[in-house]
């Protein structure tokens, strides 16, 4: 039997729904979707189900300024659908149903165009096989802590390995936030860096954002903290669902960067991982989808394994779409590299 259903993120059928599935991430998560709520957005997931099976999108709407118009996006970083059996278990009759139903959805709410990033090391690409159009970004590195610590560490570049070492020698220690006052310092160190690289005003996030990823009920996560004499050099939030380590928010105190204290905080959160009998430490990509910059390099350096960052892009209905694209005249610019257009600036 057949049915579809939207979930409500304050629905407790949606954890049961992603910790049931073949393969998660905490992008997934209630708690996390849950975020959005901050933003005016509404998180929804929508569950096309068949006998005792089923496919899960995560998706948030957002309204269209000046319009009675919608469209939909994932939630920052890897999203995508998911579902309780591996994706090629599952028949074309039920992929096709999860397409449609969700098709009739957007109709029904009025939404235009339709974008999810994908998650790098899940394989999500039949779940939309002509349904839309995936294009590859980018590669992003992960350590495969199925390997022993010993075989990682090989995989490191030689310039890594060694300022790992002079790290260690100059007295710097890795540590985990147990205290208040040192996840509100990381967020200040935080800001301070994305006010420093004029970041988009999307990446100030609240405390209560910070608060919700070290503390919620869906996924484990920890804030690694780099201190050289009782200050902190650097530090990140990584979270840890079922396969996965996600480095998910860092940041270098900037009169400590000339040191590259992340090397040392990327080496020994790997172990974290291993502990937990987690798959894959996944450090992302570059910024922008850029393969080529100092971030990807940097991340390159710890693990040969790639895997490549794809997004899917649906246009519903294409007359508002083009419409809303022509309302704007030559107020936007790369309408042919930013999804939806109409929203690029």
């Amino acid at each position: 039997m057949k049915r579809f259903e939207i979930i409500k993120v304050d629905d407790p059928k949606w954890s049961r729904l992603i910790f049931s599935s073949n393969q998660y991430d905490f992008y997934h998560t209630r708690a996390y979707s849950s975020l959005e709520l901050s933003n005016k957005n509404e998180p929804l997931l929508c569950v096309a189900y068949w006998d005792n099976e089923f496919i899960a999108l995560p998706i948030v709407i957002r309204k269209i300024e000046g319009t009675d118009l919608f469209d939909c996006t994932s939630v920052y970083g890897y999203c995508g659908p998911v579902s309780s059996v591996p994706p090629e278990d599952i028949s074309g009759e039920h992929i096709m149903y999860f397409q449609s139903r969700i098709l009739n959805f957007f109709r029904e709410r009025k939404i235009v165009s339709a974008f999810s990033r994908l998650h790098p090391i899940l394989d999500q690409s039949l779940f939309f096989s002509g349904f839309g159009t995936i294009k590859d970004v980018n590669n992003t590195v992960a350590i495969d802590l199925r390997l022993t610590p010993d075989e990682q560490a090989r995989q490191y570049r030689k310039s890594h390995r060694y300022e790992i070492k002079q790290l260690y020698s100059r007295g710097f220690k890795v540590v985990e936030a147990c205290e208040k006052s040192e996840i509100d310092l990381f967020i200040q160190i935080y800001r301070e860096a994305m006010k420093s690289k004029n970041a988009d005003p999307y990446y100030y996030f609240p405390k209560e954002y910070f608060y919700l990823l070290l503390k919620n009920s869906c996924f484990k996560s920890k804030l690694l903290l780099i201190k050289y004499e009782k200050k902190i050099a650097a530090g990140a939030i990584f979270t840890l669902t079922k396969d996965f380590m996600q480095y998910h928010l860092a940041v270098s105190n900037q009169g400590y960067r000339k040191y590259a204290p992340m090397k040392l905080l990327l080496d020994n959160a790997r172990f974290i991982g291993i502990e937990n009998k987690i798959k894959f430490l996944h450090l992302g990509g570059g910024i922008n989808g850029n393969s080529d910059d100092s971030l990807y390099r940097f991340k390159a350096g710890f693990s040969d394994l790639r895997f490549m960052f794809k997004i899917w892009q649906l246009i519903v209905d294409e007359k508002l779409y083009y419409y809303l694209l022509d309302s704007l005249g030559n107020k936007i610019q790369n309408t042919d590299t930013y999804f939806p257009a109409y929203r690029a600036k």
